[in-house]
């Protein structure tokens, strides 16, 4: 017998659990620029996390209303905040603090709300808040299907969790803020008369649309070291010029 060698434990099995977990969710939201669906992604996800049976997502978003997502439709209408806002996430969220509900049968935190839980199979929740940005929260709801499932490693994992998908997620509005200004600067481009005939001789020639023949026009500058405008006068100008007979 190899005295170095021992059997793993669930504690270990837990934290590669966890590794594994934090991997699929970075992978999933790394190339999404829309929020709501990287929230769905990161729900998707975290149902995967052993013995929870769903996981649900809360966000507050300045100016608009709240939003909720679950890996299970129906525990979405139970984090619906029309039913009130007396929640487990609502108090994670409130408190900055992660809330723990090991059977609901004993809990007489959320009395609405846990009528509606426990209608719906959920046993016992987890709640950790999750900070994206300035103008968006949220919490990440873990579900399970029994009471007293939730043990150590699981707090552990709704906190890595939730420190995690807030930096995933403050990445995605990033990306799609950079997206939008990319967005902007291309109409006002496409706005300026000599830019506009550029692209749109791109696009006869290339039987391409307007967003790719602004690229080639863009890469053209670029290899030649030249502003773009100047680009265009050039290409403009000698489609304009009269052809020597």
């Amino acid at each position: 017998m190899n005295l170095y060698t021992r059997e793993p434990t669930s504690d270990t099995l837990g934290v590669l659990e966890t590794a594994a977990l934090l991997r699929a969710l970075t992978a999933g939201l790394i190339a999404v620029d829309d929020f709501d669906e990287a929230v769905a992604e990161l729900v998707r996800i975290a149902g995967d996390v052993p013995e929870v049976a769903w996981c649900g997502f809360t966000t507050l978003r300045a100016g608009e209303p709240a939003g909720v997502a679950a890996s299970d439709p129906r525990l979405a209408e139970l984090d619906d905040l029309r039913h009130g806002r007396e929640t487990p996430a609502m108090t994670a969220i409130a408190r900055r603090e992660m809330i723990i509900a090991q059977d609901l049968a004993d809990d007489d935190r959320w009395p609405g709300w846990t009528e509606r839980a426990r209608g719906l199979g959920v046993r016992g929740v987890i709640s950790a808040p999750v900070d994206v940005d300035e103008q968006v929260i949220g919490a990440i709801n873990l579900y399970a299907g029994s009471a007293g499932t939730f043990a150590t490693r699981h707090q552990l994992t709704a906190m890595l969790l939730a420190e995690h998908a807030g930096l995933l997620l403050a990445a995605v509005r990033d990306r799609a803020r950079q997206a939008e200004r990319a967005g902007e600067r291309a109409g006002a481009l496409l706005g300026e008369s000599v830019v506009g005939q550029a692209v749109g001789v791109i696009m006869t020639q290339r039987g391409c649309p307007a967003p790719e023949a602004l690229e080639v026009l863009r890469s053209a500058a670029s290899s030649l070291d030249i502003p773009l405008r100047e680009v265009a006068e050039r290409l403009v100008t000698s489609v304009s010029r009269p052809r020597e007979s």
